[in-house]
């Protein structure tokens, strides 16, 4: 990479280079391929580097260095120390100096006078934070308890201390309402707990020793771009790569052979398999018999529900086809499936995982080197949580008492109450005492929850709403007060991935900007002041900063985990975990049996089929299938803001398949209207035979001044599965959604 031009970064700039590279950066090679780092130095350029950890919610948590001169952050690029990062980053990791030093960045503290008006006021952070601790000490004086003050926060940066930080505060100040589950992954999570008792996958890194690579439901192409390359690698080798997906990404444009199956089918084409397969004889049964619980009755299932011919119904996919995938997966070895996270965001979704889990070890692929059913893991994650794990509520605090955990005669057990941030504006409404104040922190729920219009009907009816943030999204937009955050680069942070095995530190490089301040300050601010209005009102630690925080995050298993010593072994740079990169190598899994479950108890316990069984998810309750997938350019609500990012993506659009276009009279370019009983989108039209007849394509995302917002059209329906692992909330089903659509 030029680094004069890098050093001069500016808009135009940027725009040339990810122009030039964009291709490129898809590719093995191009900006994936590093310059030489020998460690923080002065490069030529009179930058001095600092060891950086991506803090998005995404599977790349890419291991960087930022470069900075005279106090100012210049560029950044990936660091070659980490294999899976290797130098390169994608089109929003570069971006980063901008979204640093965005003219649109909250600078200072600001009031809102009457909610959603955008009449602002500067105010001082003491001012802030007394107007937060007066409504917090209210509140716990007219209730008694503290179950009408809430806490929303989610993975919008992901810097181990963020996530515990702020969960440490709220429980210092005793038991509140929190807002819990996943959007992201929780059915397929849940099913992998019932299939292998934990959530691990092979490393990334081993796609390249796939002899046959099934993408089900993923876009690397776009999502985990760094992961492209072991599978282009895999490719060299002979590999055969498969895409399974409704929509032709730019994934499946890449692959070998891509399959498009109706939507929230995957479970029959799994199953359609699996049939195939018992047909062949190619079943593992040797593999089975040792390592499987449940098997013959699973193949019972099969041959008296399932047929290739009714798995071709269901799915759309010819006999034919399905039947040669089939055989093909289970004679090449090894052979893996990745598991996307949008096919478990349907009604089926946990079912659908179970079901490809089963396809894969019913082939004797998983625990091999270039095999397994690759989901996620987090068994990296083992760190101390600190402070959220160490704090108590103040004494005598009063809470929710769960009726199923409590017993009779017993002194009474307090908790938190918790609601499924997945039906946020349900749980808001029948919430009973009524949540009075609500706390937003690394999060946009106006953009990224469902049923969006009842969500902002419930915002409305707060009496206070605070938002911790870096820009006034559409969530900040309905504050009473937001409080200015720093970015990365202005504070210490250490993270891992949810995909692969590197643990790699953010080192802070710059101080933070205007007034911004870290979660770590923020929190021991309102600790302080709740304590000089009210002695022993909060537990959390005053005085604790954020280096502080991050070094007491680690521990004995942490370091063993990886082969360090100490925290500060990670300033020369990212590490790899030390351990077997072939998940479930041993055969020893996590379940009750000790073996791979195809017939779970678990499953059964939580009302669920003990066996994959298949189910058809809800019938459409509107004209079209609605998708609402991640973008290139954006990561959820993040980076599509940042003025330099839309001269790659300019504005949002709806795409629309050609057949349903002229039958609506709709034309590249119209604007148009898309509508259910739960809201409607007014957005540009985009035709194009990417996405099937019977769907309508938006990307979430949040643009700066524009009203456009998937989450109008999407109800809160739940996924199937997510409650074993989520305290009992299911996941969403995101895309699982209807609409119709028409020409303005």
């Amino acid at each position: 990479m030029n680094s004069s031009l890098l050093n001069e970064m500016s808009r135009r700039s940027f725009v040339k280079l990810l122009t030039a590279g964009g291709a490129a950066a898809m590719l093995h090679g191009g900006l994936l391929t590093p310059k030489a780092f020998a460690g923080p130095a002065k490069t030529a350029g009179g930058c001095k580097a600092f060891h950086s950890a991506c803090q998005r919610n995404c599977y790349d948590t890419c291991a960087m260095l930022s470069y900075v001169d005279d106090g100012v952050l210049k560029y950044v690029e990936g660091d070659k120390q980490s294999t899976f990062t290797n130098g390169g980053l994608c089109v929003k990791g570069y971006s980063y100096p901008r979204r640093v030093y965005s003219p649109d960045r909250i600078k200072y503290p600001m009031k809102q006078i009457g909610r959603g008006t955008g009449n602002w006021k500067r105010i001082s952070w003491e001012e802030a934070i007394d107007s937060i601790c007066d409504k917090i000490l209210s509140i716990k004086k007219e209730d008694g308890h503290l179950l009408g003050l809430a806490l929303d926060k989610n993975s919008g940066s992901e810097g181990i201390t963020n996530c515990a930080v702020i969960q440490g505060l709220f429980t210092g100040l005793g038991y509140t309402t929190r807002f819990e589950g996943s959007n992201c992954w929780p059915a397929g999570y849940d099913a992998q707990y019932f299939d292998f008792g934990d959530m691990v996958c092979n490393d990334p890194e081993d796609l390249a020793n796939a002899g046959y690579i099934i993408l089900w439901g993923v876009n690397p192409a776009w999502t985990s771009i760094h992961t492209m390359k072991f599978i282009y690698a895999a490719k060299e080798r002979g590999a055969k790569v498969v895409c399974i997906d409704p929509v032709l990404t730019q994934t499946a444009a890449k692959c070998d052979e891509y399959l498009a199956p109706k939507m929230g089918t995957d479970g029959a084409l799994a199953l359609g398999m699996a049939r195939h397969i018992l047909d062949l004889g190619l079943a593992d049964r040797g593999w089975v018999a040792d390592n499987a619980l449940g098997f013959p009755e699973f193949e019972q299932y099969l041959r008296e529900k399932v047929t290739v011919q009714w798995a071709a119904e269901e799915t759309g996919i010819p006999a034919e086809t399905i039947a040669r995938i089939a055989e093909e997966f289970a004679k090449a070895k090894p052979a893996t499936i990745w598991i996307g996270y949008g096919l478990q965001r349907h009604t089926n979704g946990g079912r659908a995982v179970r079901s490809i889990d089963a396809l894969v070890a019913m082939t004797g692929n998983v625990g091999k080197k270039g095999g397994g059913a690759r989901y996620g893991q987090e068994f990296t994650w083992d760190f101390e949580y600190w402070p959220k794990s160490k704090m108590s509520p103040p004494a005598g605090s009063i809470g929710f008492v769960n009726p199923a955990k409590q017993k009779p005669g017993e002194p009474t057990v307090y908790s938190n109450r918790s609601l499924n941030r997945n039906q946020a504006a349900r749980e808001m409404r029948k919430a009973d005492p009524k949540i009075r104040m609500l706390w937003v922190s690394c999060s946009n729920p106006m953009s990224q929850y469902p049923n969006r219009n009842e969500m902002e009907k419930m915002y409305r009816g707060l009496d206070m709403l605070v938002v911790v943030d870096q820009f006034f999204t559409q969530t900040a937009e309905l504050a009473d007060i937001v409080l200015p955050t720093t970015t990365q680069f202005e504070e210490w942070q250490v993270n891992v991935s949810y995909w692969h095995y590197w643990l790699a530190i953010n080192e802070q490089c710059i101080e933070p900007l205007f007034e911004a301040k870290p979660n770590t300050v923020i929190s021991a601010l309102v600790s302080k002041r709740m304590n000089e209005l009210s002695p022993g009102s909060c537990t959390y630690q005053q005085d604790l900063t954020p280096k502080e925080c991050m070094i007491r995050n680690f521990n004995d298993t942490i370091h063993k985990l990886n082969g360090i010593s100490s925290w500060e072994d990670l300033l020369k740079g990212p590490v790899k975990a030390k351990r077997n990169p072939v998940s479930w190598a041993e055969g020893k899994f996590k379940t009750p049996s000790g073996k791979y479950e195809f017939l779970s108890a678990k499953a059964a316990e939580y009302g669920h089929p003990a066996l994959p069984e298949y189910h058809s998810r809800r019938p459409n309750h509107d004209k079209f299938v609605v998708l609402t997938p991640h973008t290139k350019f954006g990561l959820h609500s993040q980076f599509i803001n940042l003025d330099w990012m839309r001269d790659f993506n300019p504005e949002p659009c709806v795409y629309i398949n050609p057949n349903s276009a002229r039958s609506k009279n709709i034309v590249s370019g119209d604007m148009v209207r898309v509508y259910n009983k739960f809201g409607e989108v007014a957005v540009k039209a985009q035709v194009t035979d990417n996405v099937p007849e019977d769907t309508l394509l938006m990307y979430e995302a949040w643009f700066k001044n524009e009203k456009f917002n998937v989450q109008n059209v999407l109800d809160d329906a739940v996924a199937d599965m997510g409650a074993y692992q989520f305290g009992g909330h299911r996941g969403p089903a995101i895309q699982e959604q209807f609409a119709n659509v028409e020409k303005m």
